[in-house]
């Protein structure tokens, strides 16, 4: 394992400021969710610094509206997580190589909601949808060397994934342990991929954004989302904008110190330190990172999916 990263940039860097200088001309990048939030500011910095990107997302009036607005190289595929065949419709479309693969896109704190096949909703769509996405693509991530970016959330430190049930048929519904499952999920991805696919020259690595007030909150009611910020300040949280919040996304996918680093978890444009306990909204739980988690989820997940 090499060594904690650290970088030049922190909290209050911007997705341009990160991606500044850096070349990425012919190389062709995907990211989830770009029709919204950080997702925008994600594709734009990716664009602007000579990328082809394609928006994959649910609305693609939305998503041709922010590519006519991005300019450059911007297209549009259609892409519902939730929905299997949609994900594989567009794995089905892809071809040749992938350098980028940022699985932004997600839902939090839903109503308990649950897709044709009894799959919690935010688990299905945060990771399921992802993973089959990711898994899908590999063999063109494989071809000339790939990242993949996790967008998980601090929000992790909610829940561990909870195996005995993953999908709430035994215990309660809540929907912030259901969120935060979800997040760990992202990062155990990033542990579990990274360790199976180093030798194809693909890493994965998973962040959290930061607090950004985006259409992600839409299922949250403003008193709840008022005493979460009230905690957090307590903190020393500071909202974001969106394009700081896209910063660490951007980072990840592209910064030259994590050339053959993944695995890891990123907050605030460098990599986050172990969570002690002591915080609620910083830090990495040693759940997120466990191999033995990462490898039991990577087979529940195939198993799930082939059924």
């Amino acid at each position: 394992m090499t060594e904690h990263i650290t970088t030049a940039f922190d909290a209050e860097s911007t997705a341009a400021q990160v991606v500044a200088g850096i070349d990425l001309t012919g190389r062709r990048a995907v990211v989830t969710g770009g029709a919204s939030g950080i997702g925008i500011e994600t594709a734009r910095a990716l664009a602007g610094a000579g990328a082809e990107v394609i928006l994959a997302v649910r609305n693609t009036t939305a998503g041709q509206q922010v590519a006519d607005e991005i300019g450059g190289n911007v297209r549009v595929a259609p892409l519902d997580l939730a929905d299997r065949a949609s994900v594989a419709a567009f794995v089905a479309g892809w071809d040749g190589p992938l350098h980028i693969l940022v699985n932004n896109a997600g839902v939090m704190a839903t109503p308990e909601t649950r897709t044709p096949e009894g799959w919690e909703l935010q688990f299905a769509t945060n990771h399921l949808g992802h993973f089959a996405l990711t898994t899908g693509l590999h063999r063109f991530l494989a071809v000339e060397g790939a990242r993949v970016v996790s967008v998980s959330s601090s929000a992790h430190l909610m829940s561990p994934v909870v195996f005995d049930d993953i999908h709430f048929v035994d215990r309660p519904y809540d929907p912030w342990a259901a969120y935060g499952q979800s997040k760990t999920a992202n990062v155990l991805l990033a542990v579990e991929a990274t360790k199976r696919w180093a030798a194809d020259g693909i890493t994965v690595n998973a962040l959290m954004p930061g607090g950004i007030m985006t259409n992600l909150q839409r299922h949250v009611d403003m008193e709840t989302m008022g005493a979460m910020f009230d905690q957090a300040a307590a903190d020393g949280f500071k909202l974001k904008t969106v394009e700081q919040g896209a910063a660490t996304s951007v980072l990840v996918a592209t910064s030259p110190l994590l050339e053959g680093v993944g695995g890891r978890y990123f907050e605030d444009c460098n990599e986050a330190l172990p969570n002690d306990g002591g915080s609620v909204i910083s830090g990495v739980a040693a759940y997120a990172l466990d191999p033995e988690a990462a490898t039991r989820l990577w087979q529940v997940s195939e198993e799930t999916l082939a059924r």
